[in-house]
């Protein structure tokens, strides 16, 4: 007999005599999911067994109701087994009162006298018939946080790194196949498979990632789609009398087009891992790697504080962090260059006494195989084959190898250098890298831990070491086992001072490297994984390089800048701000202080690479729209900006201002046109209403929003005044536009003329220099 669970997004049966389930969405038009099987793959000894395809000796519960972080439950459990080796099994199923959301999950206890080794928990496999889905994507998350997120269609090919041994241990989970056709896609930890056509889609994933690396495969071209979803067992040794449980598995539907449609998915995620919340003291910065990179010592931090300082009224900052360069090598922490006699402890200091947050980066988990670490406790290493350290990938131009964190000793060690980092050097802001390297594939001491759980046990340990008013980033890092943990996250790929990545003994073969150090990529997942900021943590989409020296264009720069700062994360300055010329100097200015909403994503799931966004804002002078329109071809082109594109009325009449070219734009027929837009260029656009006989705040270039610069905004229609109170951090140089309903008679700033120029028919350019705060009187 079939059990029934149901909500106002699923209905859900069970058939235990078909060992399947089925899964009827309620909102929208995807289509259901009948026949899904579950499987569990494991070994003993050399044999290996499929189980769950027939549920033997099967008992199912009653519809159980239960309280959770999701609101209440419908759970029924199933029992099954124990199969010929002894295996029990106990499958979940759980539907939320409110949640659009279903859930499920595997256990397996071992019953039996031999141990077994676990390589899948199978939670789907299913496909759907020809023409139920007409144009198949499929949004892909990398595994960690530099690896590519995007979303391909059909006739795409799947975006992983053809370097081999060199960046695969930094790249792909070993649980996660590698696709080469047309078509066929994995994902980690979460995907969404959707129509483009219908505008429908399924989001498929894991609440969690603390047992499991959770992976996912599509093929988009067969006749039929289909998928399967896995959580990765590893080989872990399951011995008698021992169960392991994998995280719950979730789908949620979605109208691909709603505002935030991953937010169900994301929240429930959210909910579970008791996420931290990020201070917003510590989300700008300035880092030394991108300008100075190793070549950094006791002095040149020194004169960087100091030109920090002298720049604090004007770019005022909240943490400086001293990036690689400063050990001896990567292992040995406790050793330090030549160029750091006293080690870095009396930086700290210093810094603090200058009024900013001491930052350091750290790498605890991954070390040169060369380092004295290694040489002196050699048990302490991960072994992959042949007893041989493993590869943790081609990183300093050597490869380098990990912590096996199961040993105890190498668990306190890395520990240790936390500890000893935030409470004995003084550095209460850590970056923690190349975390990836605590869940290689090797032969761990302790064979009975997943890779999952031996990340998640050693990111456990450096919070604990650090404390929890530490804010930790981390970097490098498999996503999900750092939910809950981290503060921020490295959400892309490192930025560099090259468009394209660049390496000098592989040549243009390294261009289409999808995780590689360069600017597009960076771009890439930090609008892609946008989503996550705010839920998950605190996004990092990696520094903003604006310095001429660069091979960055200045339509470059503005993409990247336009993006962190509609992104609403870090924003981490990595140039020497000394020696930069006042105009790039402005770029950065006008990004202070950070928006403080992100913007959404229009077409996420229409391109690899979105081009649209659109971030709402309201505030003294009313309520306009910030879109941002990008040109990711190679070649500059004619573009134009369609308001329907964007969700906007294009019957409305609409006054669009420009930030980066400074162009405004009376918008009445529904299209700005845009010009010539360069290659990797944006254009961004604040869009306005036009209301009638009353005056109206066009924007200006004293603040990227073209509109948060106001504090005030007092109209006196009776004596004709319009009174702006405008503030900005530190010293404030620039222009602002207004629209006015009559003549200009006067202006002033706090009581003295200004400039001024009248551009069209009643609008104007007022030129304004104040500190911090000003009040700008117009006559009319």
């Amino acid at each position: 007999m079939a059990v029934r669970l149901e909500n106002a997004a699923f209905e859900w049966s069970l058939h235990p005599e078909e060992a399947r389930w089925k899964l009827y969405p309620r909102i929208g038009d995807f289509p259901a999911i009948e026949g899904a099987g579950m499987r569990v793959d494991y070994r003993q000894g050399r044999r290996r067994f499929q189980a769950l395809k027939r549920w033997s000796n099967c008992r199912v519960s009653d519809i159980q109701f239960l309280d959770s972080p999701h609101g209440t439950l419908q759970q029924v459990h199933v029992e099954t087994g124990p199969d010929r080796n002894g295996l029990g099994y106990t499958l979940g199923f759980a539907m939320p009162d409110i949640a659009p959301l279903f859930f499920w999950w595997i256990k397996v206890n071992n019953q039996g006298a031999i141990p077994v080794n676990i390589d899948r928990l199978v939670m789907i496999d299913a496909s759907f018939n020809k023409g139920e889905i007409d144009e198949p994507a499929f949004y892909s998350n990398g595994w960690g946080s530099w690896n590519y997120s995007g979303t391909y269609g059909g006739d795409d090919r799947y975006r992983g790194t053809r370097l081999g041994f060199f960046t695969k241990p930094a790249s792909v989970n070993p649980g996660t196949p590698t696709p080469k056709k047309a078509g066929h896609f994995v994902s980690d930890m979460f995907g969404v498979l959707g129509d483009r056509q219908s505008r429908v889609a399924a989001l498929m994933g894991f609440i969690s990632q603390l047992n499991h690396f959770g992976s996912l495969e599509v093929h988009l071209v067969n006749p039929q789609t289909s998928l399967a979803m896995w959580a990765n067992g590893d080989g872990a040794r399951l011995d008698p009398g021992s169960e392991i449980t994998s995280d719950w598995a979730c789908i949620q539907t979605m109208d691909i087009d709603a505002d935030e449609p991953l937010s169900p998915y994301l929240d429930a995620v959210k909910k579970v891992a008791g996420v931290r919340s990020f201070t917003k003291e510590s989300r700008t910065g300035w880092c030394s790697w991108y300008h100075f990179f190793e070549d950094i010592n006791h002095e040149v931090i020194q004169e960087n504080l100091e030109s920090i300082v002298s720049l604090k009224d004007d770019l005022p900052l909240d943490f400086i962090q001293i990036d690689d360069g400063f050990e001896k090598r990567v292992g040995d922490w406790f050793s330090f260059k030549k160029g750091f006699p006293r080690g870095v402890a009396p930086l700290a200091s210093e810094i603090n006494n200058a009024g900013y947050t001491p930052g350091l980066w750290l790498a605890p988990f991954i070390l040169d195989r060369k380092s004295q670490l290694a040489r002196e406790h050699p048990d302490w290493l991960l072994r992959g084959k042949m007893n041989m350290p493993v590869n943790a990938g081609f990183i300093w131009n050597r490869f380098t190898t990990a912590l096996d964190l199961t040993h105890p000793g190498a668990l306190e060690y890395a520990a240790n250098v936390v500890n000893t980092a935030v409470h004995e050097w003084g550095y209460p802001y850590l970056k923690l890298d190349f975390l990836y390297a605590a869940a290689l594939k090797g032969t761990y001491r302790d064979p009975t831990q997943t890779r999952a759980q031996v990340l998640r046990k050693g990111l456990e340990s450096l919070r604990e070491a650090a404390g929890e008013e530490a804010t930790l980033l981390g970097c490098g890092c498999p996503l999900g086992s750092a939910i809950g943990i981290m503060d921020a996250m490295r959400i892309g790929a490192d930025v560099a001072p090259t468009w394209l990545p660049e390496h000098p003994l592989v040549g243009p073969y390294f261009h289409g490297e999808p995780d590689a150090p360069s600017a597009r990529n960076a771009i890439q997942n930090a609008i892609t994984r946008l989503p996550m900021h705010n839920r998950w943590w605190t996004n990092d989409p990696d520094c903003l390089l604006v310095r001429p020296e660069t091979r960055l264009s200045l339509a470059e720069v503005h993409s990247l800048a336009t993006v962190i700062a509609m992104s609403d994360g870090m924003l981490v300055l990595s140039d020497d701000l000394s020696e930069l010329p006042y105009e790039r100097l402005q770029i950065v200015k006008a990004m202070l202080p950070l928006i403080g909403r992100p913007a959404h994503v229009l077409d996420w799931f229409d391109r690899l690479t979105p081009t649209m966004l659109r971030l709402d804002l309201d505030g003294a002078v009313g309520t306009w729209s910030l879109l941002a329109l990008f040109n990711w071809e190679d070649s500059s082109r004619e573009a134009e900006l369609l308001l329907e594109d964007f969700n906007i009325d294009p019957e409305d009449a609409y006054i669009a201002r420009q930030f980066w070219n400074g162009e405004t734009t009376l918008v009445s027929d529904g299209r700005l046109d845009l010009g010539h837009m360069p290659p990797h260029g944006v254009a961004l656009v604040a869009l306005r209403r036009v209301i009638p006989d009353q005056p109206q705040y066009l924007g200006g270039d004293l603040h990227i929003s073209q509109g948060l610069e106001v504090r005030s905004w007092e109209w006196r229609e009776e004596s004709g005044e319009l009174e702006i109170g405008l503030e900005r951090p530190g010293r404030a140089r620039g222009i602002v536009e207004v629209s006015l309903p009559g003549q200009l008679k006067d202006v002033t700033l706090d009581g003295y003329p200004i400039t001024w120029e009248q551009v069209a028919a009643r609008r104007y350019l007022f030129a304004v220099s104040f500190n911090r705060r000003s009040t700008l009187l117009i006559k009319f």
